[in-house]
């Protein structure tokens, strides 16, 4: 069975746009089931497509040339409008000239293409297309479609009612998202030691191709030591001199390497919240990871379930997801807070003149209680509302005029920012 991605509507919407459909992602996170799901969805209207993929070589050399890809086209095609799908694109030279050229021809034909998170891909695309493509982010798999998929679908529509009514089993969901990410081909996947395999096969392949072949990566060892670096500081705002001498690499190579780390959908880089540059911290970004099976590996604990309640890293990675993912849905964005004494708030959420507090905690709260840099945060800042995030605990408190709103995180997802 496979796994239903919530994107795939957005999709379908946009296959009759005239605009390049560009699906980009990290490896392996389902961008060409994502292709054949749309080819397929044409196929049932009657609407005709051609497919190429650019690994392969026999596809390949018809995309030597615009020339020699509309003889292509002509040929398969003729003169009825035609959806055509590329996919890998990001192994085309000058991939965004390509297609720009392709676009302003005005021919019979909608593209779609995909691409792992490549420069190529990232930057020449982007700068070629403006008002040319609408752009598709598909991260891994989400948690609702986890427990969707876990549940064979039977709760799809009454996911509020299930989380609320089976929290032993939601516990169990969540454990075992945590420990082992949201790489669908993981997902699929029943026995721990093949999970293994194929996330060190993702991890490698990524390393090969996307950096070391596509990239021309000079230091690819040493950009898995910062991989692992920063599994082992998640949250934390970055030092680059401390990583630096850590690693042995030059500053702006350090700050290079993590600029690559995150244009491939490795990690995303958030930066602080602040009004005050005497009192806060305002440069040093914090790094979380795409993917909490990938922190966990490049970590050295794939697959380990939390054993207690107080190893929270991963879960606040968690979360992180979740709301980067809201955020990115409505024009908003995920910051945290740090000041110079030390006192922090995990995230903030702005955007539309609104600042979110959100603060996470990974443990079963019994009495509701607000830390010190919570309530100190929003004494300072007065916000309408902030979220304190736990396992189960549902409550209410006021700070001021701020409501504290004390949710399980399974609330979030029915939640607007």
């Amino acid at each position: 069975m496979l796994i239903k991605r919530t994107i795939l509507d957005a999709l379908k919407k946009h296959l009759d746009r005239p605009e390049i459909t560009i699906i980009t992602g990290a490896r392996q996170v389902g961008k060409t089931t994502l292709m054949k799901a749309l080819q397929a969805h044409l196929h049932e209207t009657g609407k005709p497509s051609l497919y190429f993929n650019l690994d392969f070589e026999s596809d390949f050399r018809y995309l030597d040339s615009q020339e020699s890809f509309l003889r292509k086209l002509s040929l398969e095609a003729g003169n009825e409008f035609t959806w055509v799908f590329i996919d890998e694109i990001q192994r085309k030279k000058n991939a965004g000239l390509f297609l720009k050229g392709l676009y302003d021809m005005q021919l019979p034909f909608k593209f779609i293409v995909s691409g792992s998170g490549s420069l190529e891909l990232k930057e020449n695309i982007h700068e070629s297309l403006t008002g040319r493509k609408r752009l598709f982010e598909l991260m891994p798999v989400t948690f609702t479609e986890f427990i969707n998929y876990k549940t064979d679908y039977r709760y799809e529509d009454r996911l509020l009612e299930f989380f609320n009514t089976e929290l032993d089993k939601t516990e169990i969901y969540l454990n075992e998202y945590l420990a082992w990410g949201g790489y669908p081909g993981i997902m699929t996947e029943h026995r721990g030691e093949d999970k293994n395999q194929l996330m060190n096969e993702i991890f490698s392949s990524y390393i090969q191709k996307d950096l070391s072949y596509l990239l021309n990566l000079d230091r690819p060892d040493a950009f898995v030591k910062l991989i692992e670096w920063l599994s082992h500081s998640v949250g934390t705002s970055i030092n680059y001199s401390r990583i630096s001498n850590d690693i042995g690499l030059s500053l702006p190579v350090v700050k290079k390497y993590l600029w690559y780390a995150e244009q491939t959908f490795i990690i995303k880089l958030i930066t602080p919240f602040f009004r005050s540059r005497r009192k806060e911290i305002v440069r040093a970004p914090a790094a979380y990871f795409c993917d909490t099976g990938m922190l966990n590996f490049a970590a050295g604990r794939y697959g380990i379930f939390p054993k207690t309640l107080g190893s929270g890293t991963g879960f606040e990675n968690f979360i992180f997801t979740l709301l980067y993912e809201k955020a990115m849905q409505s024009s908003h964005f995920v910051n945290y807070w740090r000041t110079a004494d030390m006192a922090e708030v995990d995230f903030v959420i702005t955007g539309r003149n609104k600042i979110l507090p959100v603060e996470v905690k990974y443990s079963k709260i019994k009495r509701p209680k607000i830390s010190r840099s919570f309530r100190s945060f929003i004494s300072e800042y007065e916000p309408d509302k902030a979220y304190l995030v736990n396992l189960l605990y549902r409550g209410e408190l006021k700070a001021g005029n701020t409501r504290i709103k004390i949710v399980p995180f399974h609330d979030l997802f029915f939640m607007g920012l």
